[in-house]
């Protein structure tokens, strides 16, 4: 059998492949592979109880969805998956575009080492078997911003398959609990972007930027074993996080560099699957799941008044909210798949194959990029439970806001408050604060230091809790200010006066004796009313616990 050797042609870590020991073969098989790892995440009971994903009830008889995804992510890359052409968001238009980019007569492609190790770390990292030889074809359509009339892909045997996805899905019905799911992941691929085409309808013309045409991409295929739009956005979230961890994509669908594909069928529980329809392109877990969940509804409802779903590819119009017919797939597109004869079989290694005397520069070994693999979303998610004995929704909350997790090791880190503190003023009032302001956590006008010295003084019973919270609502307002000077200025401090508080309790109890009566009648919550009352007197400088205890002595008295 021929041999693949690698062999460095420029700077930048950039690789060819060339035949020794004979010629290649390129013959059509079928895909091989076994799954590398157990399926991991076993559905609980709380799964089977969440309603929406299950059974969709309309009319006399029940439905069920099913959802698969293709997932295009942008491989994290100094250059193109075939060309030295830089890759650089918002570059100027064709400005990053070398001669095999644009198709002149005579190029070849170079194959990206670091896309190929890119495309190994993530099927590692999702638990698929990675294949030691993996083809390259053409798949030919024409269209303006692909100027070769086929895009290199792997569609007979890709670099890696049979892999699996562990997520979670908030059940709010059962208190946030979250649901673990486990979806299955047909293949990963390596694949070239085509270009971009640029709209300009008040000169009824388009023009063609060719800045993305080559640029690397891992095609993930995941099996349809979702069934609404939540499930599907949190896997979608749920991968974007393993590939922002292993460094393989920045995964950032504002910027196209992460792209979702969704496959959708309703049927009746125990009938074969309905014909499915493909919602294209979509840039947002927030109107996958919204693309989805309309797009099943669309269905079910088509259905039920004697319609008939076709067999299309449908666009999100996320103003309207709902998805719109851009074409039928009856006719099946021929796409003429062929084998790329410029580019022989990928042959990768392992630590027992790896030929004697290899160069490392030349040859990848998989065994070496598994041991290299970092910390895992999952594996931090479990951290954080063991070492601050968060519950399973808050690990997740803490991981899925971006840049929320560094924000809370960073007050952690300058706090002596206890981490059930911190966790609940980082995920219901900082959180809920950006929420309603519309706010990423790198645009809060509170730091983590600011924070962290407010929890500090709450936890040294300089202020009370009620006082925190009006002190963090002007920290919010004024971002220039430290929580020590707006106490200060705002004289919140806890009152120290232990004969000033029991006048004051003293006072409650003689003008409010209608709530006395009512604790001695056996309401325990009549307490909770007058420690309010005081507290409120005390302009909120009062310790609660302090004035509880001076209450209970002077009632009992």
């Amino acid at each position: 059998m021929a041999a693949l050797m690698l062999r460095f042609c420029c700077a930048g870590r950039r690789w060819t492949l060339s035949c020794v020991d004979g010629a290649f073969r390129q013959g059509r098989g079928p895909l091989t592979g076994s799954m590398s790892s157990r399926i991991r995440g076993q559905r609980s009971v709380a799964q089977h109880s969440f309603t929406t994903a299950q059974k969709l009830k309309k009319g006399e008889r029940e439905w069920a969805a099913v959802v698969g995804l293709e997932i295009h992510a942008q491989i994290s890359s100094n250059s193109k998956l075939f060309s030295g052409s830089q890759v650089h968001f918002a570059a100027p238009p064709n400005s990053l575009v070398s001669f095999f980019d644009a198709s002149l007569p005579g190029t070849l492609p170079v194959l990206n080492r670091r896309c190929v190790e890119a495309a190994v770390m993530t099927g590692l990292a999702l638990n698929c078997h990675i294949n030691k030889k993996s083809l390259f074809d053409r798949k030919h359509y024409f269209y303006a911003d692909l100027p070769a009339g086929y895009q290199i892909t792997q569609q007979r045997l890709p670099i890696a398959v049979n892999g699996s996805l562990a997520y979670g899905v908030c059940i709010r019905s059962q208190h946030s609990q979250v649901a673990n799911k486990t979806v299955r992941i047909k293949q990963i691929q390596l694949e070239q972007d085509s270009g971009k085409s640029l709209h300009d309808d008040l000169r009824a013309q388009t023009l063609i930027d060719l800045n993305r045409a080559g640029v690397g991409l891992l095609e993930v295929v995941l099996e349809p074993d979702m069934s609404c739009g939540e499930e599907a956005a949190m896997a979608v979230r749920e991968l974007q996080l393993i590939l922002q961890a292993l460094g393989t994509s920045q995964a950032n669908m504002a910027e196209g560099q992460l792209r979702v594909d969704a496959n959708i069928s309703v049927h009746h529980p125990g009938e074969p699957w309905g014909i499915r329809t493909e919602v294209k392109n979509l840039n947002s877990a927030k109107f996958l799941a919204k693309a989805i969940d309309y797009e099943i509804q669309r269905q079910i409802n088509e259905l039920e008044s004697g319609g008939e779903i076709l067999n299309e590819t449908r666009s999100f119009d996320y103003k309207l909210g709902c998805t719109v017919s851009m074409r039928d797939k009856e006719g099946k597109q021929d796409y003429r798949f062929m084998p790329e004869p410029n580019l022989p079989p990928l042959l990768l290694f392992d630590s027992e194959s790896l030929p004697a005397g290899a160069d490392p520069q030349q040859v990848i070994n998989i065994d070496q990029l598994r041991e290299h693999l970092p910390e895992l979303p999952s594996q931090t998610r479990e951290k954080l439970m063991l070492q601050y004995g968060l519950r399973p929704e808050y690990s997740f909350t803490l991981l899925n806001e971006v840049g929320l997790l560094e924000f809370f090791h960073n007050v952690m880190k300058d706090t002596k408050a206890k981490p059930h503190t911190v966790t609940n003023w980082v995920l219901n009032r900082f959180l809920g604060s950006l929420k309603q302001h519309s706010l990423a956590v790198s645009e809060s006008p509170v730091t983590p230091s600011a924070l962290a010295e407010l929890l500090d003084l709450l936890d040294g019973r300089a202020i009370s809790s009620s006082a925190a919270k009006q002190v963090f609502q002007l920290l919010w307002r004024s971002p220039g200010k430290t929580p020590a000077q707006i106490v200060s200025e705002q004289k919140l401090e806890l009152l120290q006066d232990r004969e000033a508080l029991e006048q004051l309790c003293r006072a409650t109890l003689e003008g409010h004796a209608h709530v006395v009566m009512d604790l001695k009648k056996g309401n325990p919550r009549a307490i909770n009313k007058l420690i309010g009352l005081v507290c409120k007197a005390a302009l909120n400088r009062a310790d609660p616990t302090l004035i509880k205890e001076i209450l209970e002595r002077q009632l009992s008295s």
